[in-house]
């Protein structure tokens, strides 16, 4: 027996359903579904813990910060209700500002749940802009409910269309005729467009466009002026109620509060999760995929193996390549996964201050994603960096003080002189430098930190001096720590050429692998997206499907 911890009671020996290859949220998510359904499920983790880059680590002793995602606003509503996750604890926080922009030229820039409050605050700046707001963020609620009803639904397969492809076609068409005749004509002109441009055609404020653009980007390397970043806009509020503004959803105790509510919610469910077990291979007989070998040489057999890790990884390194094929392992050696994201997360002594934030009614205007992007050049110009495989000099930042939402976080950490923890994602860290590769993050860990602190004290000057706890994980961190190839957080790039029916690649986008009984249930498959935890869901709902069929089936 491999080394490891079972959560929950082990099941008797023998054969499982299903494999669930990965504790991310998505795995977790399609564990619980499969689990509910009647199958006999087992969930293998290579880390200790689970939950993946949706956990909360300590920063310092005490003080705990988000590994990677600030917020869990996107997680669909209905999944929380289907697996019951208030039930087991999960407590979410909300506040009124969902996004700050500051800067050091100018006052601040504050988005808030309400439209016209937020109207209302832009009106000192641009009165033009104040008008547009309202309507911009109709339009952009409405179209996103259409990404939305997409983003449940499975892609077809161009290549061998079934009836359920055209009934799923009728839904798409009926929710985008239930669109009023100008937002129709709307989304078919927006979703390829360049997110500046989208924003320009509404906006003469070059730094509210430059913090709307950022929603068009986050954990991906498309820049301001790239071809679909305005889908990743919209698709950003599909599902939730962010509208133009986006989301901003804190859990109590951390994002890591929500991956404990999936892990009890799936054990309450029947699955059985392990941890500190790592899969190499996934098992097959005359293609079909029949369990997993993990690194110890223990193998477990399972009538379906589901994959929450990342589909590179996936098809290059756990799949025989005779089973891949050339014409499919070329392709998925072309799939685009080289990430631009690395986090920093801080513990400090007191409250930075912040340029224009100065009294009790601003203050909490940090309470929400706090953006360091001056203009959209200033996005180009480190979207450039990235592209080139340059040291980022100059990123953009979008952080977040979960402290000053839940103090529990670093209540334990007051003794040793912390108040409150920072979140920090910096943008445009190139997965491989330009010189050194990507083993080159390793010695430059702590010259990445220094520059996250040198751009915050251009908006909160004195910060760095508030710091008494740091840590910084690269893109080669994310994918050594997190199994995240190429250190995306997304599992690859969500650019128009990677989504819906390409996503990963054309012929797979319906959560079947290349061997029947395979399935994906991450990121890598549709809709992509951060922690949502609708691929899980969807792939568990395609995978019971195929069970009822086969049943189906035999009974004939």
């Amino acid at each position: 027996m491999a080394a490891g911890i079972v959560i929950g009671p082990r099941s008797s020996p023998g054969r499982y359903d299903a494999v669930v290859v990965g504790g991310g949220h998505n795995g977790l998510v399609c564990a619980a579904y499969l689990a509910r359904g009647g199958m006999r499920t087992l969930l293998l983790e290579r880390r200790e813990t689970l939950g993946g880059a949706m956990a909360t680590a300590e920063v310092s002793p005490g003080a705990s910060v988000p590994v990677l995602a600030h917020t869990v606003g996107r997680m669909r509503p209905s999944i929380a209700r289907d697996l019951d996750l208030a039930g087991e604890g999960l407590r979410l926080v909300q506040p009124e500002v969902r996004a700050v922009s500051v800067r050091p030229d100018g006052p601040p820039i504050a988005l808030f749940g309400d439209p016209a409050r937020t109207a209302t605050e832009l009106a000192s700046i641009s009165r033009h802009d104040a008008a547009a707001w309202i309507e911009l963020d109709r339009r952009v609620s409405s179209l996103a409910g259409v990404l939305g009803r997409l983003a449940g639904q499975t892609p077809p397969d161009p290549s061998s269309p079934r009836l359920d492809d055209a009934l799923g076609a009728m839904r798409i068409g009926l929710g985008y005729r239930g669109l009023a005749a100008e937002d129709r004509r709307e989304l078919l002109r927006v979703l390829p467009m360049a997110v500046a441009d989208f924003l320009g055609d509404h906006f003469e404020t070059d730094a509210l466009r430059a913090l709307l653009s950022i929603r068009g980007m986050r954990f991906s390397s498309l820049a301001p002026r790239a071809a679909g970043s305005t889908q990743q806009l919209l698709a950003d509020s599909a599902g939730n109620g962010g509208g133009l503004a986006g989301e901003t959803v804190y859990a109590r105790g951390g994002p890591g509060a929500m991956a404990a509510a999936l892990v009890s919610a799936a054990r309450r469910l029947g699955a059985e999760l392990r941890t500190g077990v790592e899969v190499t291979q996934v098992r097959e007989n005359g293609g079909r995929a029949t369990g997993v070998v993990l690194a110890s040489g223990e193998e477990i057999e399972a009538g379906i193996v589901v994959s929450g890790v990342d589909p590179k990884r996936l098809l290059l390194t756990m799949l025989d390549p005779e089973s891949l094929g050339p014409h499919l392992g070329w392709q998925a050696g072309n799939y685009r996964s080289a990430g631009v994201t690395a986090k920093v997360n801080l513990a400090l002594s007191d409250l930075p201050a912040f340029a224009g934030l100065d009294t009790d009614e601003t203050r909490a205007r940090l309470r929400g994603r706090i953006v360091v992007a001056p203009s959209v050049s200033y996005l180009d110009r480190a979207a450039d960096a990235a592209k080139y495989g340059r040291f980022p000099t100059d990123p953009w930042l979008e952080a977040t003080i979960p402290s000053l939402v839940d103090p529990l976080l670093v209540d334990r950490a007051r003794d040793s002189g912390v108040r409150h923890v920072m979140s920090v994602v910096l943008q445009s860290a190139a997965y491989s430098l330009r010189e050194g590769g990507a083993e080159a993050w390793d010695g430059r860990r702590d010259e990445l930190g220094d520059v996250a602190i040198r751009v915050l004290e251009t908006v909160a000057p004195g910060i760095g001096g508030l710091v008494v706890g740091r840590q910084v994980l690269t893109p080669l961190d994310l994918e050594r720590d997190y199994g995240m190839t190429g250190g995306h957080p997304l599992h690859g790039e969500p650019s128009l050429d990677q989504w819906f029916a390409w996503r990963p690649m054309l012929g797979l986008a319906q959560y079947r692998m290349p061997l029947e009984g395979l399935y994906l249930c991450g990121s890598g498959a549709h809709p992509g997206g951060g922690v949502t935890g609708v691929p899980g869901r969807n792939a568990a709902r395609e995978i019971l499907a195929d069970r009822n069929r086969a049943r189906r089936s035999g009974r004939r």
